[in-house]
């Protein structure tokens, strides 16, 4: 029963980080000028892009700090 709760902490941490990281970064992402790569920005496909765009740095971001996390939980049992 620990293990699982445990478990269900984790995937809550995760889940929240992931949504903190997507706001982060899709407010630094309104500084770029998507208008300049993208010809209609606006449009349904300026705008899919720059959520998919948003959701890959997430990724990226949070799944850095998440393993970093990890490692430095997992460096008790060095010692």
């Amino acid at each position: 029963m620990p293990g699982e709760i445990e478990f269900g902490q984790q995937a809550v941490l995760h889940i929240f980080f992931n949504l903190f990281v997507l706001v982060i970064v899709w407010w630094s992402l309104q500084a770029f000028k998507f208008d300049v790569l993208v010809r209609h920005p606006q449009g349904a496909k300026g705008t899919m892009l720059f959520f998919l765009v948003a959701i890959a740095i997430t990724h990226l971001v949070s799944s850095f700090f998440l393993e970093y996390l990890n490692q430095a939980l997992n460096l008790r049992y060095f010692f």
